[in-house]
């Protein structure tokens, strides 16, 4: 047992020997590492050392060569300043020169404006002292007296030329003026507000009427009429100041009767149709005129504007008509008179055709001049268009026959009507003034003046604009125009939505 205790106390002081050295030997490894460790560390701290003193070096060569060639450019621009400093200099010098000599200049100027001054005084006052007058005085008296010398002459003159021209032209012109009058006959028509349609029975109104009265509302905003549906039996009264709406509604209502299918949507089919058959219409109205006048070779517009002339009268005389009887009394007088008898027959017939202008602003004399202007017409014809009412002075032969013409055929006895005329002239006013506020697209007056429809842009007008619109209109009205009674402005804003399946 004491030998096994020994063995077994040697084993295990050989056991704590070889751990002692394997850790001897670990520390020893453990130094050698962190050895290397630090060389390495120690390395590369120098390599860092030198690579930051290169780019410090580096930097600062940089910074000296930029330094330098900025004091290089701030040389040359000193350089440049002082020269530019320099010419400036120079040329304020040669100022300054220049301005001394203009003073003098100036200065000697004035001495000799004083000396001629002086000198003409004293010859003026040597003048008045020969002639013991003043220059006023002298000046006066002469004047005076041949002042009255060639007045005394001109009036005698004038008096004796007065008196022979106003003998032959009062017996030229009653000769002329009779035998126009006598080789001119003409019809005057009185135009009407209204036109009948007649019916097949009187179940075709209710069709009229439509369902809740769409048919005839939409009719009525279409056309700008008024259908007066009453007792009257199988007929249906259009009631418009506007001839041109008028007959449009008169031909819509009667192929409509005649064609049976009455709603909206044909009515709107319709009309457009009429109006592009009124349309041809029209021309061909100022092509029978301008035929009938012995005009040729007339724009087509200006043929236009002659066929709507047909459907406006002036105080209850039809102004186409009126224009025809102007040509021919107009080309007779020139005939008689030896004047150009094709340029007094085309304006004779021209020469209402403002009427019809688009702008409806200022004279229709003057609107007609630009109108035929713009289409190519004589100088001669448009003076005496603008000439006819006196806007412009009638400087030419064709201007004064025309001027007399047209007061011939206007003071025809039946010839013209005044109540008509100041009639529509106030319905017209009326319409032009509610289409000058924005987004309004048309306008009819209807019921005679007692009603203004108002139809207006969807996508430009709101339902709340629509009813500030209708306060404007009303009081401009008020403000502008004077009527009797009142007027009822009714806004119409319609949105359609469409769309197709297919």
């Amino acid at each position: 047992i004491g030998c096994a205790g020994a063995l077994s106390g040697l084993g295990f002081a050989g056991w704590g020997t070889r751990r002692c050295r394997l850790r001897e030997a670990a520390l020893r490894d453990e130094e050698e590492r962190l050895r290397v460790t630090r060389a390495e560390v120690e390395k590369t701290r120098a390599e860092a050392l030198l690579e930051a003193r290169d780019s410090a070096e580096s930097l600062r060569r940089r910074a000296e060569d930029e330094l330098r060639d900025r004091r290089a450019e701030l040389q040359r621009l000193e350089e440049r300043l002082i020269a530019r400093e320099d010419s400036l200099e120079q040329r304020a010098a040669t100022l300054e020169r220049r301005d001394a000599d203009a003073l003098t200049f100036e200065r000697s100027l004035h001495e000799r404006a004083a000396a001629l001054a002086e000198a003409e005084a004293e010859g003026q006052r040597e003048l008045e002292r020969r002639a013991e007058l003043t220059a006023a005085e002298a000046r006066e008296l002469v004047l005076q007296q041949a002042e009255g010398a060639a007045r005394e002459h001109a009036d005698r003159l004038a008096r004796k030329l007065e008196d022979e021209v106003r003998r032959e032209a009062e017996r030229r012109a009653r000769r002329i003026l009779a035998l126009a009058i006598e080789r001119c006959a003409v019809d005057h028509v009185t135009e009407t507000s209204v036109a009948v349609v007649p019916l097949s029975g009187d179940d075709v109104k209710g069709r009229i009427i439509g369902r809740e009265g769409r048919n005839i509302r939409c009719f009525e905003q279409l056309t700008g009429v008024d259908l007066v549906i009453d007792d009257t039996p199988e007929a249906v009264v259009i009631s418009a100041f506007d001839p041109l709406r008028r007959e449009l509604a008169r031909m819509a209502l009667e192929l409509l009767v005649a064609d049976g299918r009455i709603h909206p949507t044909r009515i709107e089919e319709v009309v457009g149709k009429c109006r592009a058959e009124l349309g041809q219409q029209i021309h061909e109205l100022g092509e029978q005129a301008a035929r009938e006048a012995d005009v040729a070779g007339l724009a087509p517009e200006l043929l236009t504007c002659l066929g709507r002339l047909h459907f406006r009268t002036s105080y209850g005389q039809n102004v186409l008509r009126h224009s025809v009887e102007v040509a021919h009394l107009v080309g007779l007088m020139a005939a008689e008179l030896g004047a150009d008898e094709r340029v007094a027959r085309r304006a004779g017939l021209l020469h209402d055709i403002g009427k019809t202008a688009d702008s409806g602003a200022g004279p229709h004399a003057l609107g007609g001049t630009d109108l035929a202007r713009a289409h190519g017409e004589s100088p001669e014809v448009c003076e005496a268009i603008g000439a006819h009412h006196g806007e412009v002075e009638a400087a030419g032969e064709a201007a004064a026959l025309v001027l007399a013409a047209d007061a011939v055929s206007a003071a025809r006895p039946g010839a013209r009507r005044d109540s008509l005329e100041h009639y529509v002239q106030r319905l017209e006013r009326l319409e032009s003034l509610a289409a000058e506020f924005p987004g309004v697209e048309r306008v009819y007056a209807m019921q005679a003046g007692r009603e203004l429809r108002v139809l207006v842009r969807p996508n430009e007008v709101s339902d709340d604009e629509a009813l500030a619109l209708a306060k404007g209109i009303a009081g401009r009205i008020e403000t502008e125009l004077a009527y009797p009674g009142q007027i009822k402005v009714t806004v119409i804003r319609e949105h359609r939505a469409v769309e197709y399946a297919n």
